[in-house]
């Protein structure tokens, strides 16, 4: 395990804390105006375990565990009941993940969707997707006319059942990228 100063910490790093990993989710720094206070790190860390997820505050200087752990590329194959089948892209072995431990991952995973496996003492224990996916718009209000995208945002509901705001131009049938990290439309998919 590798050690890491808090003033170092940043979203995804991975963390080694009370015997299990937690992957930091988002970090802030400040710096107290007190003269000679430290900077501090305030965190929100989840435990790629239990799906629990803590606020953190670190000093800055303070040294913290690093989680030892492998990524994997991994590809969504299909969903069989409420487990999530996976298959590693180099072993071609399958394993598979609930949607317990997914969370709100399943919203964007569709057939053959590319991702990275969390690999900790020998057993997946999370997936990362891209930043961006493509999804198919499936049912939306129909388009307005004249409407631009600084219009009132409406709801579609995207080929995996994740309803999101999307501008009022959009159809049924579109292909638009999402953002995964807060699932926000970013634009249509070029053809």
């Amino acid at each position: 395990m590798a050690i890491i100063d808090s003033n170092d910490l940043k979203r995804g790093v991975l963390l080694e804390m009370d015997g299990a990993p937690w992957q930091v989710i988002d970090c802030n720094f400040q710096s107290p105006s007190a003269r000679g206070a430290s900077t501090l790190a305030k965190v929100k860390v989840k435990n790629l375990k239990t799906g629990a997820v803590l606020a953190k505050t670190f000093r800055g200087g303070d040294k913290l565990e690093t989680a030892d752990y492998e990524r994997r590329a991994v590809q969504y194959l299909y969903r069989q009941g409420d487990d999530y089948v996976f298959m590693d892209s180099e072993s071609f072995e399958q394993f598979e993940l609930n949607q317990e431990m997914l969370g709100d991952v399943t919203g964007y995973l569709v057939d053959g969707s590319e991702a990275n496996a969390f690999v900790y003492n020998g057993a997946v224990i999370s997936v990362e997707l891209p930043t961006v996916v493509e999804l198919e718009v499936t049912e939306t209000a129909p388009a307005l006319k004249n409407a631009t995208a600084q219009s009132q945002l409406k709801p579609a509901t995207l080929e995996t059942g994740l309803v999101i705001q999307v501008p009022p131009y959009l159809t049924s049938g579109e292909r638009i990228k999402v953002d995964t990290r807060d699932g926000h439309f970013i634009e249509r998919a070029k053809k």
